[in-house]
């Protein structure tokens, strides 16, 4: 007999609906899936007839019956284990040993071999699709049930095992919908590090405010122990909480790479990603088989945190210059060409030096000219070209260290930043963009102008060559920011002189790379 169940595929980061058709008829005994299966969904007849049988029911590996299992579309790889309990509960309906009730209801669930429900990943974007395409009622683990209630609209159904799915499905069970969590509860306001608590480095926290208002990417160098991590650390702590919109954007993104938590999923802190300088090039920007999110799309609407920038290699560092541009990043593969969201603030630090204190008016350095020209080429001009700001963060007296708290708190200055958000929201409605940093050129001409003095200020660097092109428009969208940050309704060239000196200091350091 033939029986017809639905369940959801993960694609880069969109979800697809599965029709999975089960076939059964009396020979030969075999048990196959079609229809581009991974290894992992092959595996699944292994695991679906031992928990038939642990569950009490006759496995397909103990009578001569031929199966057949169609995941359709044919055309879409499917990967993972979430096909476990679908194939179980349709080769149950197919061999109509009873009657389910599986109408406009989607079933996920990887299976033990005792016929219990283990979590799965990608439940949100599948939940998502399914409420899209007009399904009533999802069936799948108990501990994803709180991910998959974050989308109203939908009968979310947890299950421990397979027994008590079958139950529900026939209608010998009662089980309550899950109710989706309290606000109170999926606020997360808890700060690994606060602003404040950094004593000194008021330019650089001048600069990181400004990075944080308009989404700009920063670039830090000084000696080490001078502070560099800890102030990229603090900068969740003066970042706006996301929208709903961007909340479940970000939360898609974490339930596919299978980062959420179980008792909170809902990720409304923004995320800062800090990987090693050894991470490889597709662990930063995304791929692998199947193809997965990098740490620049988890990055996405937070902070790329780049520790050590210099001793990343290359080629890793030179495959950023898309993303940074674009805000997206498209992998191509020979079966899958995916485009994954990369809106992300890169803040990057370095050493002046390899031995850290190359210019240092305290201790001395010990590389040697080549040593630097070296350890600097590793940053391209071209790279350099697409950071916003620029700044040096200097050693700190033992004055400073224990000078009386005087810092503006991360509460105040986040007040700040999402005033000035919010300015930029007004103006950007209907532009599908969000910050400054995401400006057009067409965009920059609209909302950027300046007036002669500035104008007058802008020519003399671009024509000694100071600032290219695109040095010229990052510093007018900084200068946006700024005049935001001021609540201005115009760039003054007070605005623009700021954001110039970001922008070119220490310049031979940062973009004439010897």
């Amino acid at each position: 007999m033939l029986s017809k169940i639905y369940s959801g595929a993960v694609v880069g980061l969109e979800a697809k609906i599965i029709e999975i058709e089960v076939n059964t008829s009396y020979g030969l005994r075999k048990f196959e899936v079609v229809g581009l299966p991974d290894k992992a969904v092959q595996e699944s007849r292994e695991r679906v007839g031992a928990a038939l049988k642990n569950a009490g029911f006759k496995s397909p590996h103990q009578k001569p019956v031929r199966v057949l299992v169609s995941l359709a579309p044919a055309d879409i790889k499917k990967e993972g284990s979430l096909y476990d309990l679908p194939i179980a509960v349709g080769y149950l309906a197919a061999e109509e040993k009873i009657k389910l009730n599986t109408e406009k209801t989607i079933i996920l669930g990887e299976l033990g071999l005792d016929g219990s429900l283990k979590k799965i990943k990608g439940t949100l974007p599948i939940v998502m699709e399914a409420k899209e395409k007009g399904f009533k009622r999802i069936i799948l683990p108990q501990d994803n049930t709180p991910e998959a209630s974050l989308i109203k609209g939908l009968e979310v159904i947890g299950v421990r095992d397979l027994n008590q799915a079958i139950n529900f499905m026939a209608g010998r069970i009662n089980i309550e919908p899950a109710v989706p969590l309290s606000p109170e509860i999926l606020k997360q306001k808890k700060y690994p590090l606060k602003l404040e608590w950094i004593k000194g480095q008021e330019y650089a926290k001048r600069a990181l405010e400004i990075s944080a208002a308009g989404a700009h990417h920063l670039f830090m160098m000084g000696p080490p122990g001078t502070g560099k991590s800890l102030l990229a650390k603090a900068v969740p702590s003066i970042l706006p909480p996301l929208s709903h919109n961007e909340s479940l954007e970000v939360t898609k993104i974490y339930s596919i790479a299978g980062l959420l938590h179980s008792e909170n999923p809902l990720v409304t802190i923004r995320p800062f990603r800090a990987p090693h300088h050894t991470a490889s090039e597709s662990a930063l920007i995304g791929g692998g088989t199947p193809p997965r999110p990098g740490e620049i799309t988890l990055a996405h609407r937070g902070v790329l945190f780049l520790d050590e920038f210099p001793e990343f290699h290359r080629d890793v560092l030179e495959s950023l210059r898309q993303p940074i541009e674009e805000g997206v990043i498209i992998i191509l593969r020979a079966k899958h060409r995916l485009t994954l969201p990369a809106r992300f603030i890169l803040i990057a630090a370095s050493n002046p030096c390899p031995c850290g204190y190359f210019g240092d008016p305290e201790k001395k350095c010990i590389c040697g000219p080549s040593q630097i020209a070296k350890y600097r080429r590793k940053l391209s001009g071209p790279l350099m070209d697409r950071v916003d700001l620029f700044i040096n963060v200097p050693s700190l007296k033992y004055e400073k260290l224990t000078a009386p708290e005087e810092n503006e708190s991360s509460e105040k200055i986040r007040e700040k930043i999402q005033k000035a958000r919010k300015i930029q929201e007004k103006r950007f409605r209907g532009e599908n963009i969000l910050t400054n940093s995401e400006m057009s050129i067409f965009q920059i001409k609209k909302y950027c102008q300046i007036d002669s003095k500035s104008s007058s200020l802008l020519r003399k660097y671009v024509d000694s060559r100071k600032l290219s092109a695109r040095g010229y428009h990052r510093v007018l969208k900084v200068a946006r920011t700024i005049a935001d940050l001021d609540e201005a309704e115009n760039i003054s060239f007070t605005h623009l002189a700021e954001a110039i000196m970001y922008r070119l200091n220490d310049e031979e350091s940062y973009l004439h790379l010897s």
